[in-house]
């Protein structure tokens, strides 16, 4: 087994922990807070803007079963890559879509998805999800970690705020 992470930010983190969770070769997802300048800021403090954090998920997988590559592709599947300073109903710093690397490798495999997907013509506006170095990351509170599956009823809603409707579009998923 090869051990690896990847972290991405893609507007709330509940939207962003299931697609990830559901596949091959994933240990665990995280949702927490990351890009900031507080130390182990709360979910109250970063909604608040004042952090400078943004909700994102750390994902722990098996490289050798699933490629740092193709977590990128599901990851832009989740987003609207042109938004940057949100992600549908979820507006504010705190929901920009990032992906945040911790090598060379990642930051190139990365740079050049979002190259070829900016030269795609699936979009008519620019791509704008950053390419940041990772900074600490922090696990969100106990009650956000597998929230679809905590509270079913109320992801469904947060789905229904324009992200599936998007990804039927645009994704055809």
């Amino acid at each position: 087994m090869k051990k690896e992470y990847a972290i991405f930010a893609g507007g709330c983190f509940w939207c962003m922990v299931k697609p990830f969770d559901e596949q091959r070769g994933i240990m665990k997802v995280t949702s927490g807070y990351t890009g900031g300048h507080v130390a182990n800021p709360t979910y109250e403090q970063v909604c608040s803007g004042t952090t400078g954090h943004t909700e994102a998920v750390k994902i722990e997988y098996d490289a050798d079963i699933i490629s740092y590559a193709e977590l990128v592709e599901i990851y832009w599947r989740q987003t609207d890559p042109t938004d940057a300073m949100g992600q549908f109903q979820d507006r504010g710093e705190s929901y920009r879509p990032v992906i945040f690397y911790h090598n060379q490798e990642q930051y190139d495999i990365a740079l050049a998805s979002r190259t070829k997907l900016a030269e795609s013509g699936l979009f008519d506006k620019p791509i704008v999800t950053q390419i940041e170095a990772e900074q600490p990351f922090y696990p969100a509170e106990d009650y956000h970690q597998d929230f679809y599956k905590k509270d079913p009823a109320r992801f469904e809603m947060e789905e229904l705020g324009g992200r599936e409707q998007f990804k039927k579009e645009v994704w055809k998923s």
